[in-house]
């Protein structure tokens, strides 16, 4: 029982994109990819993180006729993406961007740092590098002749969507803010959650559940106490999980998950509780998230978003909990993420018109 818990804690250490791999054959198909010619512009560009020293590297898409668009920076979830956050053969920032630029709003979407085009080593950035490089990508924007820098906002994917409120807590220019599957309980609450949610989703049984939830807490509790993301974290992961999985689990992959664990980002994150961000944040804000979301469950998120936000003073906020959505905002059957290669929609439309409609709503 120990080695099949621990397993399913080594899929999922880069949790908030948890994919089981094994087994799928990937769907050839993705009717909605979009095609060249594209009906708009777009421009590949390259703009400085000054603060870290590093180049990004990303597409700006632009609508074909006029002037001083309004304009959105697409943050990716958590582990290394490409500008177009591809996984398992989609690529739902395309297809957002193809969406949205389509209807006159500029989308610039980027590679992760250590990405693509991307300059910086992904896992040995912190939360705060993740920060400063969406700063920039939004300091681009306003330097652009296209774009009217007062109508400029963010939409964020799951640990994008944590992002974008820490950026809009502290720049009154960010127009608006689009949360996608974004969290609004602190990083451990939500990997427990995600969890059990996603295991009990799979008929583990409930021992088992139960034991995976006492082992987890006790790693995340060693990264709460701990103050620095270094190499005495490794090591007291290590011994932990030593003491908790030794004889059973090979030693090799004992030292694999207590190394991701202690990744800057993923302690930092493991730490945050977004509701010291959401308090601050006094822009426009829209949270979306699918029923069938297993990685960032609806009901207790955007309870919290919403409650944090409101709490805080922002009179602008609009939650939507979209039937029969899972976690890549695809029409699924159990949300679970076995699912998400098989199914050929990459986003939903549904999901697409009202992000649209809403930004457009802001950016009058």
């Amino acid at each position: 029982m120990n080695q099949y818990v621990y397993l399913l804690d080594m899929k999922q250490s880069l949790l908030l994109l948890f994919v089981i791999l094994s087994g799928i054959t990937f769907a050839q198909n993705r009717p909605q990819e979009p095609k060249e010619p594209f009906k708009y512009r777009t421009e590949d560009v390259v703009f400085r993180n000054e603060a870290d020293s590093i180049e990004l590297a990303g597409t700006l898409t632009l609508p074909k006729k006029g002037k001083n668009f309004p304009a959105v920076v697409l943050i990716s979830g958590s582990g290394a993406q490409d500008r177009n956050s591809e996984i398992l053969g989609h690529k739902p920032f395309l297809v957002i961007a193809d969406y949205l630029t389509k209807n006159g709003i500029a989308v610039l979407r980027v590679d992760d740092r250590g990405t693509g085009k991307s300059e910086g080593n992904y896992n040995e950035a912190s939360l705060d590098d993740f920060v400063r490089d969406a700063e920039s990508a939004f300091d681009f924007l306003k330097s652009h002749k296209k774009i009217d820098d007062s109508r400029i906002g963010l939409v964020g994917h799951s640990l994008g969507g944590v992002i974008a409120p820490i950026i809009a807590s502290k720049n009154d220019e960010v127009a608006f803010i689009v949360m996608l599957a974004g969290s609004g309980i602190r990083g451990d609450q939500l990997m427990l959650l995600q969890k059990e949610v996603i295991e009990r989703g799979m008929s583990v049984p409930e021992s088992a559940v139960e034991m995976g939830q006492k082992n987890m807490r006790g790693a995340y509790e060693i990264i709460l106490e701990s103050p620095e993301n270094d190499e005495v974290l490794t090591d007291d992961l290590e011994t932990y999980f030593t003491e908790v999985f030794g004889g059973v689990i090979p030693k090799a992959q004992i030292e694999t998950i207590a190394e991701q664990l202690s990744y800057p980002w993923l302690a930092d994150f493991i730490r945050f509780d977004p509701k010291t961000a959401l308090s601050k944040t006094n822009c426009p804000v829209l949270a979306l998230n699918g029923s069938k979301d297993v990685q960032v469950p609806p009901t207790e998120n955007l309870e919290e978003i919403e409650a944090a936000l409101t709490e805080g003073g922002n009179s602008n906020v609009t939650t939507k909990e979209l039937e029969g959505l899972n976690h890549l905002f695809q029409e699924c059957e159990t949300g679970l993420p076995i699912e998400y290669a098989k199914i050929e929609e990459t986003f939903s439309p549904k999901a697409l018109q009202i992000m649209s409609d809403w930004i457009l709503k802001q950016a009058k």
